[in-house]
């Protein structure tokens, strides 16, 4: 190999939720890349709700942690080596990983919506590892070449970007559309940078935290709402009052029974409700309210054909994710970054795994 492309060296640290509370940092083997995969040195690595739900709970919901596994799925990082049939990508290539690949080219793969393919290998969801590490190998074809323009973390940032995007598409956002999003957490803040990149005139956000909303203004909320023990009703009449009209678009982002209420009672007749959250199997809605005045509601499972999207969005300077990130630690500290994370302070906390370069 020659000097001016990265090598691999020393061992492979990796972040490993054994079980419930139970998260170690652990060397593991540096893996070799199949035919069509590349080893990958990773560089910025974003901890995800899901990961600390693993760690604390060791499930969600029908996927439960049986043995070790990699957490990580919110990553960026540089080919070091590629497997034999790869030809896109080289040595040195920095790249963002989606983290879903399907197993077989299935109905779901054929009509474009490979995320609902039950085959799909996914970074960090039982039994898949993720690619908390400094190592990590995966299908080059859901490796996606950055931009020299666009850093290793706002490569890290396009997943939960493209939940956002896949949220607005499935929402149908548009010129001049009207928004109300529930949640202020990382998701609702990509929502909302989605929903007006996709041309919503007003956007209106509810949180119970103060900074988060603060945030949201930051990042170009037209409107923000403090919740506290409000009933559902009148938020939604908060959300009109705010607006002038009822919003045509609702993205739930929390998954708690009261803000789905609310975002029914908000949506206008004839509009739609994306359900991004998830919270309890069983929930108590207003389905009646929703059906009578032909409100659509409609969820999303992580999202499909986003990466490319992303990527111009961010090479274009047209979205700023960078203010997201809150927080910084070496892959060292993973279980300090964790116990950040777990306690809510700030937006994004984001690990470093490569100890050369902790460049944003």
């Amino acid at each position: 190999m020659a000097a001016s492309k990265p090598s691999v060296e020393g061992e492979n640290l990796s972040v490993v939720v054994h079980g419930i509370g139970d998260l170690r940092l652990e060397n593991r083997p540096v893996p070799e890349p199949g035919p069509n995969e590349v080893l990958l040195k990773m560089h910025s690595v974003g901890i995800c709700g899901s990961d600390v739900h693993y760690w604390q709970h060791g499930r969600i919901g029908d996927f439960i942690v049986k043995k070790p596994m990699v957490l990580g799925h919110e990553a960026s990082g540089t080919v070091v080596k590629v497997g034999a049939s790869v030809s896109h990508l080289k040595p040195g290539d920095r790249v963002a990983i989606e983290p879903g690949v399907p197993r077989e080219t299935d109905e779901f793969c054929k009509m474009g919506r490979y995320n609902l393919s039950p085959t799909i290998f996914f970074c960090a969801t039982p039994p898949d590892d993720g690619n908390l590490c400094r190592y990590y190998t995966h299908n080059a074809n859901f490796c996606y070449k950055l931009p020299d323009n666009v850093t290793f973390e706002e490569g890290a940032l396009i997943e939960p970007l493209s939940v956002g995007i896949h949220a607005c598409r499935r929402a149908g956002v548009t010129l001049g559309s009207r928004v109300f999003i529930c949640g202020a957490g990382p998701i609702g803040l990509v929502s909302l940078l989605v929903a007006k990149m996709m041309g919503a005139s007003q956007v209106v956000i509810s949180d119970l935290s103060l900074s988060r909303l603060e945030k949201a203004k930051e990042l170009g909320a037209d409107f923000v709402v403090q919740v506290a023990t409000e009933p559902p009703e009148v938020i939604a009449r908060k959300v009109e009052e705010l607006l002038g009209t009822m919003p045509e678009i609702t993205i739930e982002c929390t998954g708690a029974e009261s803000c789905i209420q609310a975002g029914i009672y908000a949506t206008r007749s004839g509009g739609t409700l994306i359900l991004v959250g998830l919270g309890p199997a069983m929930v108590n809605v207003p389905i009646v309210n929703a059906a009578v005045r032909e409100v659509d509601i409609r969820g999303i499972f992580r999202y499909c054909n986003t990466w490319p999207m992303a990527i111009s969005m961010l090479s274009s300077k047209r979205v700023n994710v960078a203010p997201l990130v809150t927080h910084r630690f070496p892959l060292e500290k993973a279980v300090e970054a964790f116990e950040t994370t777990k306690k809510g302070v700030g937006v994004k906390v984001m690990l470093k795994c490569d100890k050369n370069d902790q460049e944003p």
